[in-house]
Formats: C-alpha cells, structure tokens, sequence
C-alpha cells in the first residue's frame, strides 16, 4: 500500500505531511514521558521485525499480494506513539534506501499505514478486548483491530487518489477495499501468531500487570528476535510471492499505473545493483534494510526516551 510519487496531487502530499508532521510530534512527546527505559531495544527490534516482514508478501485472490503493515502489532505490543515512530523509521528507510513509497507522498504513507494504522487500530484493539476481557479478549481485539487497519488505510488511499483527481471514488473505493478486505486477513492472522508467541513466553510484555514468566529475558528476546527477522530477511524474501501488491493491482485495473514516478535509490526495488543474483540481491537488501531500520528506530527511541519508567498500557 506504499503510494509511489506521481499518484497524488501536491495539496494531498502537502495535507498528509503536515498531518504527519503532527502526528509524529505527538507520538514523541507521549513516548518521552511513558516508554519505559528497558522497552527501548524493543522498539529496534518491532521495527525490523515489521520491515523484514513486509518483505514478505502473500497471495491473495486474483493474482494479487498483500503484506504485513504491523502497526496493530506493534501499538498491542509497546504503544500506539510506539506504533508511529516504528512505522516512520521502516517507511523512512524503505523510501530513502529501496524506493518503496514515494519521497514527496512519504507523509501520506505515515499517515495512513503508521498514524491512523497504529493510533486509530490501537483505539479498536482497546475497544474489543475490554468488553471481552482476558487473553481472548487480546486475541480478538488485535485481530480485528489488525484487519481494520488494513480496510481503513484502504479507504484513506481512496480518498486521497480521489481527491488528487488520479481516479474516480466511486471505482477506486470499492476497488482498494474489497481487495485489502482480504489482505487484512492476513494481517490478522499474522498479528495473532506473533501476539501468542508473545503471550506464551512473556506475558507481561503485552499485559505489564501479569507476571514475568522467567522463560526469556529481554537479551535472550532481542537475540532470538533478531536471529529469526535477519533469518526471514536473509532466506525467506527471496522466496516472497511476487504478484503485484493492492494498491499495485488496482492502479493496474483502472488505469493509473503509469503515473507512478520512480526515484532514484541505492538499492532500488530491494536489489544490490552490483549483485546479478536476483535471490542473492535480495537476501542482502533485506538483510542491510533490516539492520538500517533497527538502527533507526532504536536511536529515535534512545533519544526521546532520557528516562522514563512508566508503561503506555
């Protein structure tokens, strides 16, 4: 769902980076007074998790892909602010390093997929699980949370192809939902996978009131996090479904997908030009994007975190 350059219009692009802007003002100042200092590392780890995951794309139906967004995950997991900054740093690094999302539609990309996907997704997590309460109450919440996320970044990248004049609301809306009505599937059922895990080796990781479970501790977590996101980078991208992804399919289907405008990136379309491997090439983009995007959001984190020791849950 990355909105390359050239799909929308200068107003949208300007609206959404200011909106952005905002958001992301507001998510550092919440994750200064209430990220705990020990959370930190964590916030490194999410963010490769999420960019090594969204290097894995799933086919859906009609030859069509989708990805992982993750920001339902992460805001269960640290924080809706958490959330934000998590989905910034990876779109940053996949715009900036590998061309995935327009440079002057970043801001749109935030705002759908970080912003309104972590603090909105985190708003109906929240709703679901305090009327179902307990574990399954987190189990339900974050799944449909998740699968919201999708179909709300969907209508949002509607609106804003509409209001750009790059296609007609009345196609392009029903177009982008039915399809990622669909991917969302998927991203519910990869959220509630990771969530269980979660729960099953340290519950007090997503409920801070439950009792630490002794099976890992954070160092044993972040070693076997980043063993599995650097192993799923390194031997699993390569084998990613290549269909075209939503956003990809529907500009394809009505008729917009020329306007796409390239930018240049040193390893564009997640390959090692001087590599002519193409699984190899990938293997290491996704390897060197995975450490760039844990690097960045680990020093955001460290940086508007001087020492807080509250919980955001």
């Amino acid at each position: 769902m990355h909105i390359p350059d050239g799909f929308l219009d200068g107003r949208t692009m300007a609206a959404t980076a200011v909106l952005s802007a905002g958001g992301l003002s507001l998510a550092v100042r919440q994750l200064r007074r209430q990220l705990p200092r020990r959370r930190v590392p964590l916030m490194g780890l999410a963010a490769a998790f999420v960019f090594a995951a969204q290097m894995l794309n799933f086919p859906i139906a009609g030859g069509t892909s989708g990805h992982l967004l993750g920001s339902v995950l992460i805001a269960v997991l640290l924080g809706p602010a958490a959330a934000v900054l998590v989905l910034a740093a990876v779109l940053i690094v996949q715009c900036l390093v590998f061309a995935d999302g327009g440079l002057l539609a970043l801001g749109a990309n935030i705002f759908n997929m970080g912003i309104v996907g972590g603090v909105g997704g985190y708003a109906i997590y929240r709703c679901v699980q305090r009327l179902a309460g307990g574990q399954r109450g987190v189990i339900m919440g974050a799944a449909f949370a998740a699968w919201c996320s999708a179909a709300i970044a969907a209508v949002l990248v509607a609106g804003e192809l509409a209001i750009s004049g790059t296609a007609q609301w009345a196609i392009v809306f029903p177009a982008m939902v039915n399809v990622h009505l669909l991917i969302g599937l998927g991203e519910a059922a990869i959220t509630v996978l990771v969530i269980v895990a979660i729960q099953r080796t340290r519950p007090d990781l997503i409920d801070p009131s439950a009792p630490a479970s002794g099976a890992l501790s954070h160092r044993q977590i972040m070693g076997y996090g980043l063993l599995i996101t650097l192993g799923m980078a390194l031997f699993v991208s390569p084998f990613a479904c290549h269909w075209p992804d939503g956003l990809e399919r529907v500009a394809g289907a009505i008729g917009f997908a020329h306007r796409a405008a390239g930018s240049p990136a040193p390893m564009a379309d997640y390959k090692v030009p001087w590599i002519k491997s193409a699984p190899l090439g990938t293997s290491l983009a996704g390897a060197a994007g995975t450490a760039l995007v844990f690097i960045l959001a680990f020093v955001v984190a460290r940086v508007v975190t001087p020492g807080t020791t509250t919980d955001p849950r």
